[in-house]
């Protein structure tokens, strides 16, 4: 584990005890978590969030699992190079390479907010690596058309809440405030999810990704093709009900999609399930997904962090 003198001081150790990882690729420092022995669980966030999202379920998950989980360029602790241009279409490129870089198979990928398109996408592109899906509150098709996608991505993504942003860090100030119902986070934690967005700059990501719900049009309707590619996959659903983005609408489509899917509702959950609801997707998890004849696979030299 890393200690707290080599961490940003708004991530410290007793909030996430898990031991910072990099691997390169293309020239830049991706960070990840890599912790347990099992069958691979590659567990994928959304915007505004990071893998600190996935500390309660990665504590759960890791007797049983390896328990992989990266941060996207300009989320977390992975910085992007100088001209990224933080849509999906590139993430989702980053991660098919952040895959191969450890060589991941037999995978179940948990998905949920921007990470559904992304990581499905990726899924749909190379199914032979993925053998599960665990999808929580998303979305994996083109928004255009629908009122409430188009109006959430004008504004969101638009220059009000754009300089909102920039100006008072509201991404992760007002949504996860909203989307998490079940509890409050301390301020300690809350500190954790504004540190990666401190300087003014750094926020310019989650405006995009917002923008890119109707502006990803192209990217969206490839991947909405796609999906009978992973249509047979055994499908965890794992769905807040009190999500003031993706609801019952939503979590149907997916259920048609996937022919083998099986559904856990999250009573009074928000969108940010990860936070609300941890122990009821753990134990989902492990009664769909769990095996111990599966051999674990061995982890990549990797770079630690030297500040």
């Amino acid at each position: 584990m890393t200690s707290s003198e080599e961490r940003p001081v708004w991530l410290p150790d007793d909030l996430f005890p898990f031991e910072s990882r990099f691997v390169t690729i293309s020239g830049t420092r991706v960070h990840y978590i890599d912790e347990g022995q099992g069958p691979t669980l590659l567990l994928l966030h959304g915007n505004p969030t990071y893998s600190f999202l996935y500390r309660h379920l990665v504590l759960r998950l890791r007797p049983l699992f390896r328990c992989v989980a990266p941060d996207f360029l300009g989320f977390g602790l992975s910085k992007a190079p100088v001209g990224f241009d933080f849509r999906p279409a590139s993430h989702a490129k980053m991660l098919k390479a952040f895959i191969e870089a450890l060589d991941l198979k037999g995978v179940v990928v948990m998905v949920q907010d921007w990470s559904g398109p992304i990581g499905l996408s990726v899924a749909a592109n190379d199914a032979a690596r993925f053998r599960g899906i665990v999808i929580g509150n998303t979305f994996a098709w083109s928004g255009r058309g629908d009122p409430h996608y188009e109006r959430f991505s004008a504004f969101m993504g638009g220059p009000v809440a754009r300089l909102l942003n920039r100006l008072f860090n509201f991404f992760p100030r007002v949504l996860l405030a909203r989307g998490i119902c079940r509890k409050r986070l301390s301020a300690r934690e809350m500190a954790a999810y504004l540190g990666p967005f401190t300087r003014h700059d750094s926020r310019l990501p989650m405006s995009i990704l917002a923008r890119e719900i109707i502006g990803s049009t192209l990217f969206l309707e490839t991947l909405q093709s796609s999906l009978g590619s992973l249509s047979e996959l055994p499908a965890l659903i794992v769905w807040g009900d009190r999500d003031f983005a993706f609801g019952e609408k939503e979590r149907l489509r997916f259920e048609t999609i996937f022919k083998n899917s099986t559904t856990i509702l999250l009573p009074v959950a928000g969108h940010f399930i990860q936070e609300d609801a941890p122990e009821e997707i753990a134990d989902a998890i492990v009664a769909r997904f769990s095996s111990r004849s599966i051999s674990p696979q061995p982890r990549p030299t990797d770079e630690r962090r030297n500040q």
